[in-house]
């Protein structure tokens, strides 16, 4: 996916570079050296407002006088004002008036605007969609050493989205964000190395980077991090901090974490035992529409392992999970078909779920479908 844009204005920085606002009467300075037509001081000022440094928040007075340092051409007030405009901050939303500043600032070399008008182009947000000036803008920031436009420019050769698909490319441009700690292309640097996409397959580099992405809490990085303590796939096998990197992901959402903590509080693996956690991260999981957890936790129900036995609700999650193609519920919930076992008996029915389950040669299924053939 690529990097969300219209981040906080590049002014944040440069307001406090200014000085003005550390003295008690600096805001009356500013406004009077503002309204003498200073454009510098006009977009202080319009940082001032819209950081509520010095000054209450005010949304409306910052674009004000964003607009009246940009009319002078004043490039990061450019910027700025069309974040506003996209943003609906202070003005009311208006994407084609966005892009109009933003291309203003970019055609003074702000690398800001210029990877802002990458994703626009990217997106076709106020303008028709074209890959083409999206890679050209994408190009001109990262040349300037803009990390996100680096970083997309690297999925646009990834994914050969208006070039031609280069892998080797994508690590250049990757590498170039992740040396500036970006957190999305230290966690697809990792990937490359792992599934040898542009560089040699490197378990050891692909934990490397995979590492520091998690630690700057990237929850994907941090799932593929557990997984490599699991597997002991370039770094020592260590289910204790496997758990450690899962629940981390877990915590924010990620779906696949949750199950994999699920599996670890299922087995004992890293952690004590607990079948009713594992139910319960299961859950979790299914909940976001994960076949591996609703497969799992269709099992625990058929079982009676962390929650009271219930066929019925064994059959609804297995259902859930073949018809989202998991092979082992589509055995399953043929088998509880055929049985009548949490769902009215049905043989018809049985035999189709053991057939999509046999076209995926899976042995049961194809032995159950034999013996149903005599």
């Amino acid at each position: 996916m690529f990097f969300p844009f219209f981040v906080e204005p590049v002014q944040a920085a440069k307001v406090a570079q200014t000085g003005h606002l550390s003295r008690g009467n600096a805001i009356i300075e500013l406004q009077e050296k503002a309204e003498t037509g200073d454009a510098d001081a006009q977009y202080a000022l319009g940082g001032a407002y819209y950081q509520g440094k010095g000054v209450q928040r005010d949304y409306e007075k910052a674009a004000f006088w964003y607009q009246k340092a940009a009319d002078q051409g004043k490039a990061e007030a450019q910027y700025d004002l069309g974040s506003a405009y996209y943003q609906g901050k202070g003005v009311p939303r208006d994407y084609a008036k966005a892009v109009f500043w933003c291309q203003k600032a970019a055609d003074q070399g702000l690398a800001a605007a210029q990877y802002v008008l990458g994703n626009v182009y990217d997106d076709g947000a106020g303008v028709p969609r074209d890959y083409a000036k999206a890679l050209s803008w994408y190009q001109k920031a990262a040349d300037q050493g803009h990390a996100a436009a680096q970083f997309n420019l690297g999925v646009a050769y990834y994914q050969g989205a208006g070039v031609p698909q280069d892998y080797t490319k994508a690590v250049f441009w990757w590498q170039k964000a992740a040396d500036q700690g970006f957190a999305a292309a230290q966690y697809d640097l990792g990937n490359a190395y792992h599934d040898e996409a542009g560089v040699p397959r490197d378990y050891a580099k692909a934990v490397f980077w995979y590492q520091k992405a998690a630690d700057q809490g990237y929850a994907d990085a941090q799932f593929n991090l557990g997984n490599a303590y699991h597997d002991g796939a370039g770094i020592p096998q260590d289910y204790e901090k496997a758990v450690f990197w899962y629940q981390k992901a877990a915590d924010q959402g990620d779906a696949a974490a949750q199950n994999n903590l699920g599996v670890a509080y299922a087995r004992g693996a890293g952690v004590p035992q607990d079948r009713a956690k594992a139910v319960f991260w299961y859950q979790k999981a299914a909940d976001q529409g994960d076949a591996a957890a609703q497969y799992a936790l269709g099992n625990a129900y058929y079982q009676g392992a962390g929650v009271p036995q219930d066929d019925a609700k064994a059959v609804l999650w297995w259902q859930k999970a073949a018809d989202q193609g998991f092979v082992a519920a589509e055995y399953n919930l043929g088998v509880a078909y055929l049985k009548g076992q949490g769902i009215a008996q049905d043989k018809g029915r049985g035999q189709f779920w053991l057939q999509k389950a046999a076209d995926k040669d899976d042995e049961a299924a194809k032995e159950a479908l034999q013996k149903l053939s005599h």
